[in-house]
């Protein structure tokens, strides 16, 4: 592997790693469990984080993708007691919605759209404020939820109630997107995760080791 296919593999994790940490955030919200306010901030921020110098920049810094490379590791690894199938489906569902996505110039024009008014949000509103996450639910329920089958979230149905649960689940869904359209960008096919799973465990313990020594 070379200088260049190495920085795209390099960045082609870093994108997949985001949409891991999407479908393992939305299982702990949507299940009222604790989960980590600085993994989700960085996964909602990087919606809109649309000019970069690379994919790391995206999500802030490597270290905000600790959850993500964690679910790498367990979700492609050997030990099958780590296998988490409701995640395994959430992250087969984003890549799959991203697909569709790619087909429709349409509606990635009217996603542009919105995640620019997102941008301007931003001058005035911080994330996880209720008022952005509901801005951005409402972008994968007109955009997104219409180009595909409705995602199946299980979780506590007393929490799945809540209106701003239901916010934020779609709103991480909707940041797994951006990490799965952005994992496309930079070269990820899915037959690479099976083909290069060896190599992709490899590099997430890597990174993970990494971003340990960064704490």
């Amino acid at each position: 592997m070379n200088n260049k296919q190495s920085t795209r593999f390099t960045e082609s994790n870093i994108a997949l790693a985001g949409v891991c940490q999407a479908a393992a955030l939305v299982k702990k919200i949507a299940r009222g469990n604790d989960y980590n306010e600085q993994a989700l901030n960085a996964s909602l921020n990087s919606i809109s984080v649309t000019e970069s110098d690379n994919t790391e920049q995206v999500f802030g810094d490597i270290s905000q993708l600790k959850l993500g490379y964690e679910t790498i590791l367990s979700q492609l690894g050997n030990q099958s007691n780590l296998k988490d199938v409701e995640i395994t489906r959430y992250i087969a569902n984003l890549l799959s919605i991203e697909r569709k996505l790619s087909t429709k110039k349409k509606t990635m024009a009217v996603l542009g759209e919105r995640i620019s008014n997102i941008q301007r949000q931003k001058l005035h509103l911080e994330l996880p404020e209720s008022q952005m996450l509901s801005n951005l639910d409402s972008i994968y329920a007109d955009v997104i939820s219409p180009i595909t089958r409705k995602i199946q979230v299980a979780g506590d149905p007393k929490v799945l109630q809540r209106p701003e649960c239901q916010h934020k689940v779609r709103a991480t869904l909707l940041a797994g997107v951006r990490a799965a359209v952005l994992w496309r960008q930079v070269g990820g096919k899915r037959r690479h995760i099976l083909l290069n799973r060896t190599q992709i465990l490899n590099s997430a313990k890597h990174t993970l080791n990494h971003i340990n020594t960064l704490n």
